[in-house]
């Protein structure tokens, strides 16, 4: 907001710091004709967003929970993706990025728990993002905000009090769309993004103390997604799991699985395997069962690993 002053900030709670605190302090900073609050009104945020991007603005909007974005899906499906491709890119409304925090929190139950990355994955028009820690929140955060495109930015909120990494103060950006592999390995190939990259990386050490090794790469963008990292990480382990938060029937994964299938056939030495949510309600009292732990994850590997003898 330092460098961008078009950029505004707003909200259901904003002015005040947000549910979460993430805005704290700015109104203070930038005055509360760029911070501010909002009706409860997800749909009328996401279309104060369009409209004030169209006139060359940069909105920065935030839904308080992502469970809460449906009631704005017309305005970012049949609005927001679609306003650069119908007129021919002679107007669009590519200054709009869109917060969310989702995911499992621990006590959120059915209406502050749910993962909808995959809703959103089936728009063209917009770039979906979820980070799985504070120095990716911030790099990917800068380069969604300064993007020629509208993104809808998820934030894994468990991570706002549990996840704890130094974090450069200067300017940085980190590319949309680029996957990071985090650990490099020759056995399995362990996919996942935003809080679930805590859990594959428990049970990468785990496999480690069997002696195997696991390739771990977090996505990052879900939509554009990084096809090419992810082929090769296969190709060279012939095995791999994909791991989300999300049900699985639909999930996110279904889109990596096929691709993996369709491209890296030949090198597969087992079956892809998907750890997900339950095709269930979120639940409240029964959210540790619904959870893909890394015990989950571990006896997936050792299944994959099985069947590749």
């Amino acid at each position: 907001m330092d460098t961008d002053e078009t950029a505004i900030l707003f909200g259901e709670d904003v002015g005040f710091g947000g549910v979460f605190r993430c805005s704290q302090d700015l109104q203070d900073q930038f005055g509360p004709h760029r911070v501010f609050n909002t009706p409860l009104s997800e749909n009328g945020i996401a279309g104060f967003a369009v409209g004030y991007a169209a006139t060359g603005g940069t909105a920065i909007a935030e839904i308080q929970f992502a469970d809460y974005i449906f009631p704005a899906m017309d305005q970012i499906v049949n609005e927001m993706a679609k306003f650069r491709y119908r007129s021919g890119n002679q107007w669009n409304c590519g200054g709009v990025t869109i917060r969310a925090p989702c995911g499992a929190v621990g006590h959120g139950g059915h209406y502050h728990s749910q993962s909808p990355e995959a809703y959103l994955a089936h728009t063209p028009g917009i770039v979906v993002v979820m980070p799985s820690g504070p120095k990716d929140a911030k790099g990917l955060l800068l380069s969604s905000i300064r993007s020629p495109d509208p993104v809808v930015f998820l934030e894994p909120k468990a991570l706002y009090r549990s996840s704890v990494e130094p974090v450069p103060d200067e300017d940085y950006e980190l590319p949309l769309g680029v996957a990071n592999v985090l650990h490099q390995g020759s056995d399995i190939t362990l996919i996942g993004w935003g809080g679930q990259l805590r859990l594959l990386e428990k049970a990468r050490l785990l496999a480690q103390k069997e002696g195997i090794h696991c390739e771990l790469i977090d996505l990052r963008t879900i939509l554009p997604w990084d096809v090419d990292t992810v082929t090769e990480s296969v190709i060279k382990t012939g095995k791999c799991i994909v791991s989300h938060e999300a049900p699985l029937t639909c999930g996110f994964g279904a889109e990596l699985v096929s691709t993996i299938q369709n491209e890296c056939f030949y090198s597969l030495e087992a079956p892809v395997m998907r750890v997900c949510g339950m095709d269930t309600p979120f639940p409240l009292v029964h959210e540790k069962y619904y959870i893909p732990n890394e015990l989950k994850i571990l006896d997936a590997i050792r299944d994959v690993m099985e069947k590749a003898k």
